[in-house]
């Protein structure tokens, strides 16, 4: 019987890895610790991404939240609650006044009384840019302003205007202390008017019928495809004269003494600042620096201005408001507009 142990058997391979100074029947040490070295890298590399990405995603929420915030302006109506230390009291009143316009009574009266309650408050400005709008609304700013006049008889309330205060604008800026232009400023346009348009001459040539059918006599008065009623004519022409007549009042109130009253004062006519001073209509030249600076003593300004929140700015940017334009066009024509 042969015993002899067959060249290419396993015992002859293990016996020659053996003779080799290798352990038998196991992988070399080198390439074990290899493969160790190499799975742990990659483990460790993945843990690194892993917690990269946290952080990056951390980072990016952070830097979301701080743009929402500055973009919806946080904290009420664009009112910061930090507002410590003595200051002067800004308040921007920019563009058409009115409940859909870039100024209303609801924002712009929060405004005020946070300004007035503040117990830094020096004084208050208006900083007044503004062709004017609904004198509801100017009237409710107004009414409101000297309310808190009379109730914070220690803060002062000063009007600055600098490119435009017209008509409603005006109607706001007389409820203050006082109101500083500059010299080239546009101020005035004391009036009411109601516009629009008549097409009827323009039906006839084409030959279309209007077919309007009202229960009571005067409810189509301002439609523009019919007529015009010397009787709705001169109705509307009276309940005009007595908003024109508010807004006088309302002026020779504001402007007491100092006003230089003659017929072309309510009119609807502009002037310069420069003139306006000189017409008791404004009481000197300056700016929201030199008053902050000079009048009230206090240079350091806080910004009390409304901003619009997130929805808002959405609604007016994707035209969401279009349905309330109409019923803001028919107050414009049965309300009248400070213009």
């Amino acid at each position: 019987m042969n015993t002899d142990t067959p060249p290419n058997s396993p015992k002859q391979k293990d016996a020659l890895f053996s003779a080799q100074g290798k352990p038998a029947g196991a992988a070399p040490d080198w390439e074990r610790k290899t493969l160790e070295k190499l799975a742990f890298a990659a483990l460790s590399e993945q843990r690194a991404r892993r917690r990269w990405g946290i952080f990056f995603r951390i980072l990016g929420f952070v830097y979301l939240v701080v743009v929402l915030a500055a973009f919806m302006g946080w904290g009420g109506e664009g009112i910061s609650s930090n507002k410590g230390g003595r200051h002067t009291a800004v308040i921007d009143v920019l563009g058409s006044i009115g409940v859909n316009g870039e100024i209303s009574a609801d924002k712009l009266t929060a405004a005020l009384r946070a300004a007035f309650e503040n117990p830094g408050t020096a004084g208050v400005v208006l900083r007044i840019n503004s062709p004017g709008g609904s004198p509801v609304q100017a009237g409710i700013i107004h009414d409101e302003m000297r309310r808190l006049r009379q109730k914070y008889p220690e803060i002062p309330l000063y009007a600055v205007v600098e490119d435009l205060c017209a008509s409603g604008g005006y109607y706001i800026a007389v409820g203050a202390d006082k109101i500083y232009v500059d010299k080239a400023s546009i101020v005035g346009s004391i009036g009411v008017l109601m516009n629009g348009f008549g097409f009827t001459g323009t039906m006839e040539k084409l030959g279309v019928e209007r077919r309007l059918l009202t229960a009571g006599e005067n409810k189509g008065f301002l439609d523009p495809f019919s007529p015009m009623n010397p009787t709705q004519k001169a109705h509307v022409e009276s309940m005009l004269a007595e908003l024109h007549q508010q807004f006088a009042n309302v002026v020779r109130q504001g402007r007491g003494e100092r006003l230089k009253e003659t017929p072309e004062i309510f009119s609807g006519l502009v002037w310069s600042g420069e003139t306006s001073v000189r017409m008791g209509l404004a009481d000197g030249l300056g700016t929201v620096d030199s008053v902050a600076r000079d009048v009230i003593k206090v240079e350091k300004r806080v910004d009390f201005s409304p901003r619009e929140n997130l929805a808002e700015r959405f609604a007016k940017r994707f035209g969401a408001d279009a349905a309330s334009g109409f019923g803001q066009t028919l107050t414009n024509h049965l309300g009248g507009q400070l213009r």
